[in-house]
This record gives C-alpha cells, structure tokens and sequence, in this order.
C-alpha cells in the first residue's frame, strides 16, 4: 500500500461507505506509510482535511478529543466519502466498493 500517493490511499479507506473517524485513518495511513512521527500524524490529518476541502470527503460529526486518542483537547472530525469523492477515485483507479 506505501506505494500509492496517500490521499488515494485515504480514498480508498473510505470507499467501504462507512463514516470514519480522522484518528482512525491517521493511525492506519502512518503504519502503512511508517510515519510514525507527530510530523506525519498531522500530515496525514491535513491530506483528510484537504480532500474534505475539496468536497470529496463530508464531515458528519466532531468532538473534543477528552481522552488523548489524537491529540489532547484536539477537535476529533468523523467523515464520509461523497458522491465526489466516489468519481474521483474511480478516476484514480481505485476500485469501488
């Protein structure tokens, strides 16, 4: 899976239709990747903003990370793919779910 630029990777996550967290995808994105440093974490966490940005990912829901999962009084941000997001992964050759 490192091969494949990260943001498709993270489409892909979401092509299973189901909403995520963005803790979730991060941790999985940074084992892949082995980016395991506080660098990549919000790396990666600013990739999922920017495909929320550009209408491919919905967010659904938030909460203020009380527990220390991402980051300690971090906003937490729960997301879905679109119809968009759909198109633009097929368009990247990623298979639909």
């Amino acid at each position: 899976m490192g091969n494949r630029p990260i943001k498709f990777r993270i489409l892909e996550l979401f092509l299973d239709g189901k909403e995520h967290w963005n803790y979730e995808v991060v941790s999985k994105i940074q084992a892949e990747y082995n980016m395991n440093s506080a660098y990549g974490r919000d790396s990666i966490n600013f990739d999922i903003i920017e495909l929320a940005s550009g209408g491919m990912l919905k967010d659904v829901e938030q909460k203020v990370d009380e527990a220390g999962i991402y980051k300690k009084d971090f906003l937490l941000h729960k997301y879905v793919i679109t119809d968009f997001g759909k198109v633009r992964g097929s368009d990247a050759c990623l298979m639909y779910v």
